[in-house]
């Protein structure tokens, strides 16, 4: 196993990080799958679940009286002086044949509805960005364990020997916390999660220096082989030289069928308009390459996929922000659904689509009242969830009335990821790993499955 000094030795973007992120042997389930990749829709900064996919028309007969309540641990006091309840500036639209309540906005994604479970009861136990994004990602809110995503492929396994298993497309910038939230953590470094560059080519290095023929660039690698193994004979208690020259040839490999998989302007016109790429479709260009590139991923044999968006902190101008941010998922988003679904890829594929924590009913007066946002808040959030094993047009859950806090089949997050491995084919209870004197796990101490969202 690769040590965490050689893993951040050999670190950034390059080839060599990429293969050393997929050495991964396959393994198999503890349990019948009912998806065997998922890709994780994050959206960083605390969607307002009361303005996306939960609105709540009592606001409107409240906004502007005093909210008052006792502070606790979740609320997250940005705010001083009086406060007040805040009605959504948004409209709403009923969507599918459950007529899901959703924001007008997401006109594309309305078209989805019936492929998803909108899930009203997930609780966060943070209000503060980098503690609640590790603790989503990770299930610690301190940092330093492993990612969902890590712990995926730690039980299955790679489903493709030359592409990473767990792969990560970042936003312009990493989200708060960073590297950290798609971690290996204490598991072996091969696990970790494989972040391509936003901007620029996907991954450096990808092609030999010129004038390397592949037939060089063989003999370099079997001579260095070579040398590496001998080595190895006389130093048997160094593990890391089997992954080190494991990681070598891997990059070898991956110089063929990397390539393949990032050429995104191969799709046809018609895709690429369909996730709202290139032309004029300046607001959703980013996202959409993001989540055609995670079709594709997974498509070739990627097995966790996780999708960045940043920009959801809205505790001023949400109307402006959220709106901006919802016509940049709304069309990419829908595509992504679409085409697993077209494809035959969805029912073996997950799609999650979360954000650390919703957001407060409630606010202080800005600018003259003008500038209405939201707070952050853990009791109450939304996410959704489509495709392998769960229900289809389904809404799962409830908030109160303000969507102050959670009231229907309520679930911490230990609970979400529970479920997530579930639907993977893997049982928490036996997904373990020995660190520090004893075996550890991503719920940390267990939990139970949300039977509610599964079909």
């Amino acid at each position: 196993m690769v040590s965490r000094r050689d893993a951040l030795f050999g670190g950034g973007m390059g080839l060599g990080a990429v293969a050393l992120s997929a050495m991964t042997s396959p393994k198999g389930p503890h349990h019948k799958a009912r998806a065997k990749n998922c890709i994780f829709l994050l959206m960083e900064g605390g969607p307002s679940h009361i303005d996306t996919f939960d609105p709540k028309p009592k606001l409107d007969a409240l906004h502007m009286t005093k909210f008052q309540k006792e502070r606790t641990k979740f609320e997250a006091n940005m705010n001083t002086g009086e406060r007040y309840y805040v009605k959504s500036p948004f409209t709403f639209k009923r969507a599918g044949k459950l007529g899901v309540e959703m924001n007008s906005l997401f006109e594309n994604f309305a078209e989805c509805a019936d492929d998803i479970c909108f899930y009203r009861g997930l609780r966060a136990e943070s209000v503060n960005h980098p503690t609640a994004l590790y603790h989503l990602n990770t299930g610690n809110q301190f940092g330093g364990d492993p990612a969902v995503g890590s712990w995926v492929t730690y039980g299955l396994g790679s489903e493709n020997k030359n592409l990473p298993s767990f792969v990560v497309l970042p936003d312009t910038a990493f989200p708060q916390g960073g590297a950290a939230n798609w971690s290996n953590g204490f598991l072996p470094a091969e696990f970790q999660g494989t972040p391509l560059r936003a901007a620029g080519a996907p991954v450096l290095d990808m092609a030999p220096p010129a004038g390397v023929t592949a037939e060089r660039q063989r003999a370099v690698m079997d001579l260095m082989g070579a040398l590496n193994k001998g080595h190895q004979q006389q130093h048997p208690e160094h593990a890391e030289l089997a992954a080190r020259i494991a990681s070598y040839e891997l990059a070898f490999r991956m110089q063929a069928e990397m390539p393949k998989v990032l050429e995104i302007e191969k799709e046809s016109k018609a895709t690429l308009e369909m996730y709202g790429i290139g032309g004029s479709n300046k607001d959703t260009d980013a996202v959409g390459r993001r989540c055609l590139l995670a079709r594709r991923m997974v498509e070739a044999g990627v097995r966790f996929v996780q999708v960045i968006v940043m920009g959801w902190d809205s505790h001023d101008y949400i109307e402006k922000a959220h709106s901006a941010r919802m016509r940049a998922i709304d069309k990419p988003i829908a595509a992504l659904l679409k085409d697993l679904k077209q494809r035959g890829l969805l029912d073996d594929t997950l799609v999650v689509w979360s954000g650390e924590f919703g957001r407060s009913p409630d606010n202080g007066i800005r600018a003259g009242g003008q500038a209405w946002g939201r707070d952050h808040n853990a009791t109450a959030m939304s996410t959704w969830l489509a495709g392998g094993g769960v229900k289809r047009g389904a809404i799962v859950g409830a908030t109160d009335e303000t969507g102050l806090q959670g009231v229907e089949a309520v679930h911490p997050i230990k609970d979400f990821h529970v479920t997530l491995l579930h639907l993977l084919g893997l049982d928490d209870a036996k997904l373990r790993y020995l660190h520090a004197g004893r075996e550890k796990q991503l719920s940390q101490v267990g939990g139970e499955i949300i039977r509610e969202i599964l079909a």
